[in-house]
């Protein structure tokens, strides 16, 4: 028994977009509400909110998120990452590819019209023209009018906002790369170095130019996932997409009014049109542009109701009943669980701290003051966590080693230490090359790292 929400005859795939308003330029998108509204709304909220206030937050003292790209290192609510943990990123991002990837095979491109960054902000900033110049129509007839005080004093408060909003967005960005109180308190100090005034700078007019003017042709033209999401579709996926068979003939036609007939229940008010981001009609079929955000849902709906007509003229459908979903559903949770494994691997065998052991090259070995032959070598050591951390280190594959310098030594939250390690040989080498093992031992935690180096002695020390 087929779903009574699947519209196999009724989808149209196109790869062009037809209409005409899209190649003349601007977009003039109409405001609309409804239930998928209200839901991208609340939704928009919440990841706004998240946005701004992520980087505000505080965690044992410090900025819970902080990516500071000059000491290479990134703190994550008391876990720092320097770029040998780089790992857990592509892990991270694998894993959010996987369910991108499941989510669009399922729905399409819901990402785009309901969480994307480049939605949200193109309807925030169509929300300001609306609040500003009016009505998608009024914006048309201000646009066409000749240059007058009004218009200039509209147009000016517009970019104004828009502007501030664009600052506002650059400077929550640049909070995750610069601590956000010094930032926040150079802006209003005017104190901010020329280096992060130049960035602050920099993202302003990207996000300005980008939601105030690029808008939809970023979702149709510059936008990767717009271009490879075709090899991720198929009949089974649920679009938007338009019931011709009980759509057409379309044509006006006035309330409370008998049907003529030969007509289908679209009125033609092309709010569909009006509404959507990127300015198609959906009633041309399926096209590549459609982010499936559900303004024409919600538009048709509302017209249907107005009219007494059932609602889902235009809905989510799928154009076909899906065969294999199970074993596809199955493919991608063993993706996800594979790479969520893989993660917690990760996190379990991670240490908190990292050594290098570098030999002294200016010299294979000398003999000290007391007659022995010494070997110096560096150990360079990273303290990963955030507090300070002390470290023993020893010799532990001969008894013979010697080291004479202090054992136990501090490092800084998430600094790398230098410390030199004078290692003489007590009793007669038996040979002119050794194996040295060293340990390190974190004081705190007790876990512990090895390395190894060799030990030269030379025909002449014994």
């Amino acid at each position: 028994m087929k779903n009574s929400w699947v519209a196999e005859q009724n989808v149209i795939i196109r790869t062009a977009v037809s209409d005409s308003k899209v190649a003349a330029g601007k977009i003039y998108i109409r405001e609309q509400f409804g239930q998928f509204q209200r839901l991208r709304r609340r939704l928009n909220s919440l990841l706004l909110a998240a946005f701004v206030l992520l980087p505000l937050l505080r965690y044992q003292g410090q900025q819970a998120i902080l990516i500071d790209v000059a000491r290479q290192r990134m703190d994550i609510f008391g876990l720092s990452l320097f770029p040998q943990d780089l790992l857990i990123l592509a892990l991270l991002f694998m894993l959010a590819a996987f369910v991108l990837f499941f989510v669009s095979k399922r729905y399409g491109r819901v990402w785009c019209g309901y969480t994307c960054p480049q939605t949200i902000w193109t309807l925030m900033f169509n929300w300001i023209e609306r609040r500003v110049e009016g009505t998608h129509h009024q914006s048309q007839v201000l646009d066409r009018q000749t240059w007058s005080h009004q218009k200039v004093t509209r147009k000016l408060l517009k970019h104004l906002l828009w502007a501030m909003l664009s600052l506002l967005t650059a400077l929550a960005f640049m909070a995750y790369f610069v601590p956000s109180d010094a930032l926040y308190q150079g802006v209003v100090g005017f104190e901010l170095s020329p280096l992060i005034t130049g960035w602050v700078a920099f993202f302003t007019l990207c996000t300005y130019l980008n939601a105030g003017f690029l808008r939809e042709k970023m979702c149709t033209h510059a936008c990767p996932y717009s271009r490879f999401q075709a090899a991720l579709f198929d009949a089974s996926t649920k679009l938007v997409a338009y019931d011709a068979i009980r759509g057409e003939s379309r044509g006006p036609r006035k309330r409370n009014t008998p049907k003529a007939t030969g007509l289908g229940d679209c009125v033609d008010c092309k709010l569909c049109v009006q509404v959507c981001p990127v300015g198609i009609d959906i009633r041309d079929g399926l096209q590549y542009d459609c982010i499936n955000c559900g303004l024409c849902v919600d538009a048709c709906d509302a017209t249907m109701a107005r009219f007494n007509y059932p609602k889902g003229l235009i809905r989510y459908a799928r154009q076909a009943t899906p065969v294999k979903a199970n074993r596809l559903n199955l493919g991608y949770a063993l993706t996800i669980l594979l790479t969520l494994s893989a993660m917690v691997y990760w996190g379990i065998s991670r240490n908190t701290f990292e050594v290098n052991l570098l030999r002294d090259r200016q010299a294979l070995y000398r003999i000290n003051t007391a007659g022995k032959v010494e070997n110096t070598y560096l150990l360079k050591t990273l303290n990963k966590s955030q507090q300070v951390r002390n470290y023993k280190v020893s010799v532990d594959n001969n008894p013979n080693f010697s080291i004479r310098s202090s054992q136990v030594f501090s490092v800084k939250p998430g600094e790398y230490q230098l410390t030199a390690l004078p290692v003489s040989y007590q009793g007669t080498p038996q040979s002119t090359k050794q194996t040295i093992a060293f340990t390190v031992v974190d004081l705190q935690s007790g876990e512990t790292l090895n390395r190894t180096s060799s030990f030269y002695s030379g025909t002449g020390a014994w």
